[in-house]
């Protein structure tokens, strides 16, 4: 009998791809259902965006193997990017390296510096690749906690107190998610302190940098960040190009070097139009960021009123794509979310899922139109 290999017995299929296997069969009969669960942004890029792919098409070059590295000018565009809306002073020693979206980094990371029986500190709750990626390169996993009576943020004298000696590898994100706790240079800085302390590679998720949050930040505002941290993000949720697969790398060379090695096996470079495109978007300038702040504030105010209706409690002070909401003591969230889906029609997002501290929650995604959200408030008021 040929079997699977052994590492994956500690990994199952990501919850979103076997949960909308169920959503399209009932689909497929016929139920209107509403996806409320996924944060893959409906908005299109920019007309410029889209009009710098379709230029790209007639280009001598464009239909051959590309750079690993990207082509020159989509580099440029992420430093000048960094340095636009983060703030990165000129003489920060960091590259850039164009991914296929930033949850290829996660793995390409994972691959390049953990070996089996490293261990890995993972929020809790937290994005759940950061999990089975770690497994998939049998590493281990380390939860820390992240609890709502500190907002979300983690305990460093708890972090303080855990065995470190087999631990090479941290995961953080802020802006947070699930949780839309959005985070800030003084605590980028603690974690970047503790990283140098005891010599951990800290590795900075941070694709919700401008959605509902005008103060973007990089783990390379703080001192001492190139030392010890590597950065991804990316350009599906700021500039709605989440099909698209574009995402960065950001850190020291030494860094980026091992990076690309993992990299440089597993693809053969970026499609030119798709990094034309990205080069256009990057160069995109205040506008485009408002006119997406004032599109997703509106979808939350009226995900803010589902939320009310079903008892729920949140926070208003949270940023990014979803809404994290805390369903009333005692309920049983994957029941509801079932219940929910197959008498409602509406698809919701359990919080177990990103980790036990997730327990009691559910995640609603401002991916959904306007229109479909009132459709959904009304669907829960009959």
């Amino acid at each position: 009998m040929i079997t699977p290999a052994n590492r994956l017995q500690s990994v199952q299929e990501y919850y979103f791809s076997r949960k909308l296997k169920e959503v399209q069969a009932l689909v497929a009969q016929g139920h209107p259902v509403i996806n409320m669960g996924i944060g893959s942004p409906d908005l299109p890029p920019h007309p410029s965006v889209q009009q710098a792919l379709v230029e790209a098409l007639a280009l001598p070059k464009a239909h051959e193997y590309q750079s690993y590295q990207g082509i020159p000018e989509l580099r440029a565009g992420m430093r000048r990017f960094y340095e636009t809306q983060f703030d990165l002073a000129p003489d920060v020693p960091v590259d850039f390296l164009p991914l296929m979206g930033s949850k290829e980094g996660i793995l390409h990371i994972a691959m390049a510096f953990l070996n089996p029986g490293d261990q890995v500190l993972l929020p809790n709750p937290g994005y759940p690749t950061y999990a089975s990626v770690t497994e998939l390169v049998q590493a281990e996993t380390v939860y820390y906690d992240l609890q709502p009576e500190q907002d979300w943020v983690p305990d460093f004298a708890a972090l303080e107190a855990l065995d470190l000696s087999k631990v090479k590898m941290i995961f953080i994100g802020y802006p947070h998610m699930p949780t839309g706790a959005p985070g800030s240079v003084k605590l980028l800085q603690q974690w970047v302190d503790f990283a140098r302390k005891h010599q951990l590679l800290l590795v900075n998720d941070n694709p919700y940098s401008f959605v509902l949050h005008h103060n973007p930040i990089s783990i390379f505002n703080c001192q001492g960040a190139v030392e010890v941290a590597i950065e991804l993000n990316s350009l599906s949720k700021t500039f709605n190009m989440a099909g698209w697969r574009v995402g960065m790398a950001v850190g020291k060379p030494e860094f980026l070097d091992a990076v690309l090695k993992v990299k440089s096996n597993m693809d053969s470079g970026m499609f030119l139009g798709i990094q034309k495109g990205a080069v256009a978007a990057l160069a995109l300038g205040t506008d485009w960021f408002e006119q997406q702040y004032k599109i997703y504030s509106k979808r939350r105010e009226l995900i803010w009123q589902l939320a009310d209706l079903l008892g729920c409690t949140y926070d208003r002070k949270g940023v990014g794509l979803f809404v994290w909401a805390k369903l009333p003591e005692g309920s049983d969230a994957e029941s509801l979310i079932d219940e929910w889906l197959y008498r409602y029609h509406v698809f919701i997002t359990p919080g177990i899922i990103f980790g036990s501290n997730g327990k009691g929650y559910i995640r609603f995604s401002l991916c959904v139109t306007e229109e479909k959200i009132k459709e959904v408030i009304q669907r829960f008021t009959i």
